[in-house]
């Protein structure tokens, strides 16, 4: 059900790129709801402290989550988008740099953190949200998405940053 409410645009944001849309499954209230509850149910059993949510996908979906789970959300945004002192890294993605930054007190050490965006895909922007949330001394081993895009090794990624947890949609896009 989920992956046929993702749609697939060729050549965006540059050629060669395969873009997954989650628009049209957001726009599905109960395509949107058995995401959620997909994720949250995975975790059901797990006590956090906060989801962090990546920018901006991320954030819809993080909310939700966050919700379910009875869970705070910190965001984690890009450069000068946050109005108080930040921490930041940068990272490379499939199509370019980036970075992301994070509140200075988003996180207090030792909380627990579930890491969520829509997808993953090389693991360029879950690997700096890992970094950001580890220097604040939050503890993520938990990360949520709607789509993998196994081929690119976003999974592979976090599991050698120490990330065990996974929960997909049940849908890998290629």
């Amino acid at each position: 059900m989920i992956e046929a409410l993702i749609r697939t645009i060729p050549d965006y944001p540059k050629p060669g790129v395969q873009f997954r849309d989650i628009t049209t499954l957001l726009q599905d209230k109960q395509g949107f709801s058995v995401a959620i509850d997909t994720l949250g149910q995975h975790y059901a059993h797990h006590a956090f402290d906060k989801v962090l949510a990546i920018e901006s996908r991320g954030f819809i979906v993080g909310a939700a989550l966050a919700i379910h789970l009875g869970a705070g959300l910190v965001l984690a945004r890009k450069p000068g988008k946050l109005p108080v002192a930040t921490i930041s890294q940068s990272y490379t993605l499939e199509y370019g740099m980036d970075a992301l930054e994070l509140h200075k007190d988003a996180i207090q050490p030792g909380e627990q953190v579930l890491l969520v965006d829509d997808l993953i895909a090389t693991g360029g922007t879950a690997m700096a949200a890992v970094a950001l949330v580890r220097q604040l001394g939050g503890l993520l081993a938990h990360a949520a998405f709607i789509i993998d895009l196994p081929d690119l090794g976003g999974m592979k990624q976090l599991e050698s940053a120490s990330v065990q947890g996974f929960a997909l949609c049940q849908f890998e896009g290629h």
